[in-house]
């Protein structure tokens, strides 16, 4: 009984950290940027203003500059990366993150949770299902993206959706299989959901609501 109480408590501690960290990290960054780079251009623009004859005193500072400063610079570190020069830059800068040890753990989670947000079209996808794979007996989540059609639905007398099988924790890989639409069980979570599922290696469980599913298999491509 005390055992099973201490482990519901860490599962739900780690729930928590799992949702709490993500967006603690994001603010401590955008929130560092921010006041950096208020600090270091504020002072510039109010003697340029000052300069060009503004009547405002020498601790003025302008609100909202950092902000926007951080958007202009987080874009122009896009445009820089496209290029071939950039690129190679990011390459020697992530072969020497690789060799610090915390460093490197704190980096690569990041950069994979984002690559992951802004790889996924969570509109590609229509509905989170639930199919038999990869043999019958074991169960797999998935997403179902289209209507079966052309050749593969031709050569085979059950009616097919496609159905995309993601990896954990980075769904942006994963399979596509063909499954017949009576071997589908209809999940009545969000794609959102679906995702955060799998991303958190089955930790973050979506809430249940009984009686959803029928409604959610109405929906399916037919």
């Amino acid at each position: 009984m005390i055992t099973d109480f201490k482990r519901r408590l860490r599962n739900i501690f780690i729930t928590g950290l799992l949702v709490t960290l993500p967006i603690a990290f994001t603010v401590f960054i955008l929130n560092f940027l921010f006041k950096t780079l208020d600090n270091w251009l504020s002072p510039m623009f109010t003697k340029l203003l000052i300069f060009a004859g503004a009547p405002i005193p020498p601790d003025f500072r302008l609100p909202g500059l950092g902000v926007i400063m951080t958007l202009l610079f987080i874009f122009l570190i896009g445009i820089f990366t496209k290029n071939i020069f950039g690129a190679k830059l990011v390459q020697v800068w992530e072969t020497i993150v690789e060799k610090i040890p915390v460093v490197r753990s704190i980096y690569t989670g990041a950069k994979q949770v984002v690559t992951t947000i802004a790889q996924t079209d969570t509109k590609a996808f229509s509905k989170v299902v639930m199919v038999e794979f990869p043999r019958k007996g074991i169960y797999s989540l998935g997403f179902v993206t289209n209507e079966t059609r052309g050749e593969v639905q031709a050569l085979t007398d059950e009616d097919l959706i496609n159905v995309f099988v993601p990896t954990t924790p980075n769904p942006t890989s994963g399979f596509l299989v063909f499954v017949p639409k009576e071997d589908v069980t209809v999940l009545s979570m969000t794609v959102e959901e679906g995702l955060k599922f799998i991303i958190s290696c089955g930790i973050v469980t979506p809430p249940y609501i009984p009686g959803k599913e029928a409604e959610a298999k109405r929906n399916l491509p037919v």
